[in-house]
C-alpha cells in the first residue's frame, strides 16, 4: 500500500505543480485557484469531518480521527506535498466552514444533493449508499417504502443538517423527528428505547449492529435511497475541482481505492479501536 501511495503522490504532484502555476495569476487568461494558492502557502490542507461517521470517519477510545476518508485525505495531502490538519466539527456546521474558508475540503460522508450543490462543488461519487433504518425490532428491518413507518406514532432520530433529516422531513412527516448532533448520540436513543428508529446511511447503521452485537440491533438490507457521497468545496474554484477530479480517478485507476474499501467495508479489526 505504501508503494501505491508514494505511486499515487509523484503522479498527482505533478497535477499541483501545473496548478500552482496558475495560483501566480500567469496561467491562461490569469487564472487563479485561491484555495490551491491557500494550501500551498500554509503547507498544510484543512479537511473537514464529522469524526463519528464509522467506517468513513471516526473517533478512536484515544481520540484519534480514523477512516476510509481519513486515508483518502492524507492521500490527498501526501500528493500535494503538505501536512494534513483534520477539523473534527458536527456535521451541520461542515459546510459553513467550507463556506467561510474554515476548511479547505469536506471529506463526510456527505451526498452530493442538488441542494447543496447549487452552492458547493462536488467530486465524486467514490462511495454509493442509501438511507436504513436502525433498530431494536426486526419489523423495522422489513420496511421497504418510507409511507409504512408515516404515523404519529412513530418517533425518528436523525443527523441533523443530513439528507436522513431531508428524508424524514419529506417522506415521513407525520412521524415525530429527533435531530441530533453526532450519530453516538442517534444510536444511544436507539438502545435506550427513546425513539423506535434511526434513519441513517446504510454503513453507519450496519457498523452500529456489529459495534453492539448483545443489543440485538437490527439493520435494513436494501437501502432505500440512492446516496452518492463525495467531496465538497467551494463552488468558485475550478482548478481545485479539477485537481480534485483527476487525484479521485488516480486513486481509483490505480487499485488505491479499492484497497481502502476492502480494508474499511471489509475488514474489521478498526472496531477494536473504537470506544
Amino acid at each position: 500500500m505504501k508503494k501505491a501511495r508514494f505511486i499515487i503522490g509523484l503522479l498527482v504532484a505533478l497535477w499541483l505543480i501545473s496548478a500552482c502555476a496558475y495560483t501566480t495569476g500567469q496561467g491562461v487568461g490569469g487564472t487563479y485557484s485561491p484555495v490551491l494558492s491557500r494550501i500551498a502557502d500554509k503547507g498544510e490542507l484543512v479537511v473537514g469531518t464529522a469524526g463519528s461517521m464509522p467506517p468513513l470517519n471516526m473517533t478512536t477510545k484515544e481520540g484519534q480521527i480514523i477512516g476510509f476518508e481519513i486515508d483518502m485525505a492524507q492521500d490527498m495531502a501526501d500528493a500535494m506535498g503538505v501536512k494534513l490538519r483534520l477539523a473534527k466539527m458536527p456535521f451541520a456546521e461542515l459546510l459553513p466552514a467550507l463556506e467561510s474558508g474554515e476548511v479547505d475540503l469536506v471529506l463526510s460522508g456527505m451526498t452530493m444533493s442538488g441542494a447543496r450543490n447549487q452552492k458547493f462543488a462536488f467530486v465524486g461519487p467514490y462511495f454509493i449508499s442509501g438511507k436504513s433504518f436502525l433498530a431494536k425490532y426486526k419489523k423495522w428491518a422489513s420496511v421497504k417504502d418510507a409511507s409504512e413507518v408515516n404515523s404519529p406514532n412513530t418517533t425518528l432520530a436523525a443527523l441533523k443538517g443530513s439528507t436522513s433529516q431531508v428524508f424524514v422531513e419529506t417522506l415521513i412527516p407525520k412521524a415525530k423527528l429527533i435531530a441530533t448532533r453526532d450519530y453516538d448520540e442517534a444510536v444511544d436513543m436507539v438502545l435506550q428505547d427513546k425513539v423506535d428508529a434511526l434513519i441513517a446511511d446504510y454503513p453507519i447503521c450496519l457498523v452500529s449492529v456489529f459495534r453492539y452485537p448483545n443489543e440485538n440491533l437490527v439493520a435494513s438490507v436494501t437501502p432505500i435511497t440512492y446516496e452518492p457521497i463525495g467531496i465538497a468545496m467551494p463552488g468558485n474554484d475550478p482548478l481545485l475541482v479539477n485537481w480534485v477530479e483527476n487525484f479521485l480517478n488516480t486513486l481509483e485507476g490505480s487499485g488505491e481505492l479499492r484497497m481502502l474499501r476492502n480494508r474499511w467495508f471489509f475488514e474489521g479489526d478498526w472496531l477494536k479501536k473504537l470506544p
